[in-house]
């Protein structure tokens, strides 16, 4: 099966950082508002949302892909597979911003758990005085009834590492999914989670893990602008009611972060770089 005509695609949408969502976002998270009109490292993820009509929805609760994402029977399970960010300056309160978004590579992979499709995206995100970060989004395809791959032996401790405890609640995900406009149904649908997708329970946003290891590094380094995060999911899909472990040790010049599971699985890694 061919993907070229998938390369090359672009879309620009427009958004206004208000700051009702910023204060949304922050009693979700559970977290302080700040008193300066900086975002937060991740939250533009809940910019530049793509609401359609309820007939334009896929099964999984996704808009329909074909006009910009692919859109092929053959993979209809799609998930967020990791990314990287270069912070160039904050995003403020009151900003008019615009995102540029282009497909840059379109991959068949054949892995143990079958074949998969692989898509890079590059968003700019700028102002009227130019980029303020960019980011190569990685979403991954896969079949239907796709197994999981199997566990790997949960791995040891890293000493000195800190360690944070979140608890995760269907209302969490709930609040999260609302607030950055994601409608796939493994996050709220749990029915539909267990017998279409065969996880055994809500599943926890990817993106929301990538968040909440973003703000632990940024309370150890205060005062200081993150300039890169880069992030990666595992075999294991984090599901709820496991609280999730959050755990970050500086190497050299960097953060290196992961989130662990209630049986200690890896969910996700990352790493974060500060200005110096």
């Amino acid at each position: 099966m061919s993907f070229e005509s998938y390369l090359g695609r672009t879309e620009e949408r427009s958004d206004t950082v208000w700051r009702p969502l910023r204060h949304a976002l922050a009693a979700t998270l559970d977290c302080p508002v700040a008193e300066s009109d900086e975002l937060p490292a991740l939250w533009h993820w809940a910019l530049f949302q793509h609401w359609v009509p309820g007939s334009a929805l896929g099964p999984d609760g996704h808009p329909s892909g074909g006009v910009f994402l692919p859109d092929e029977a053959a993979y209809p399970r799609r998930m967020w597979a990791g990314g990287q960010i270069k912070f160039e300056r904050a995003l403020r309160i009151g900003q008019q911003l615009t995102r540029r978004s282009r497909i840059t590579k379109v991959t068949e992979k054949q892995g143990s758990t079958g074949t998969s499709l692989w898509v890079s995206i590059e968003h700019v995100l700028a102002d009227g005085h130019g980029a303020l970060l960019s980011e190569q989004q990685d979403l991954v395809y896969r079949t239907a009834g796709s197994p999981s791959p199997a566990a790997p032996v949960p791995p040891a401790a890293v000493e000195g590492a800190l360690t944070e405890q979140v608890p995760i609640d269907a209302v969490l995900l709930f609040r999260y999914s609302a607030l950055t406009g994601n409608s796939h149904r493994i996050h709220y649908d749990q029915d539909y989670a267990r017998d279409r997708e065969g996880y055994e329970d809500l599943v926890v946003q990817g993106a929301l893990q990538a968040t909440l290891l973003a703000g632990l590094a940024q309370r150890q380094e205060p005062g200081k602008r993150l300039r890169q995060f880069g992030f990666r999911a595992r075999w294991a899909a984090l599901l709820h009611r496991c609280p999730l472990t959050l755990e970050a040790w500086r190497a050299n010049e960097l953060w290196q972060m992961r989130s662990r599971d209630c049986q200690g699985s890896v969910c996700m890694t990352a790493e974060a770089r500060f200005e110096s």
